[in-house]
């Protein structure tokens, strides 16, 4: 029986350009990526996004921006990551390198998606044109795309 977990993604995006993080550890080390992470007990969706934000770059935020949710299927692993994805145009701060995480910023048009998730190409572009997305992913190991369905919505 597959059960869920809840992960949140922030990406901070600025008119020509976004920040993303070099994972340095743990699932998904050495691809590039937004910041996030798990629920902690008795957190929102938002709190936990605004916190993992603030821990893996130094930034702090006000707003997010709720962009999509995308649920991912690993095949063999009985657990579902249903990841709520936001965006902020705003923050306080620098990004600064914690242990997990090595921000950078990179020109839109150099977003480096050969080392990034496979998804990510799929649906970072409806979320840089600020359009809302829900979408399920099917992997095979961390690097195959056995199937998937995106959609953009109204609202999520």
């Amino acid at each position: 029986m597959l059960t869920t977990k809840v992960f949140t993604l922030v990406l901070v995006v600025q008119p020509r350009r976004v920040l993303l993080g070099m994972k340095k550890r743990g699932f998904g080390a050495g691809l590039w990526n937004g910041f996030g992470g798990k629920l902690q007990p008795g957190e929102t969706v938002e709190q936990a996004a605004k916190r993992e934000l603030q821990e893996e770059s130094g930034l702090m935020v006000d707003t997010l921006q709720k962009m999509g949710q995308i649920t991912f299927e690993f095949v063999g692993n009985t657990e579902l990551m249903e990841v709520h994805i936001f965006r902020t145009d705003s923050f306080q701060g620098d990004p600064t390198e914690s242990d997990e995480m090595r921000p950078q910023w990179f020109d839109l048009d150099q977003v480096p998606f050969k080392n990034m998730w496979p998804d990510d190409i799929y649906w970072f572009p409806l979320l840089l044109q600020k359009k809302k997305f829900l979408g399920y992913f099917k992997f095979q190991g961390q690097d195959t795309i056995l199937e998937y369905t995106l959609k953009e919505v109204e609202k999520i």
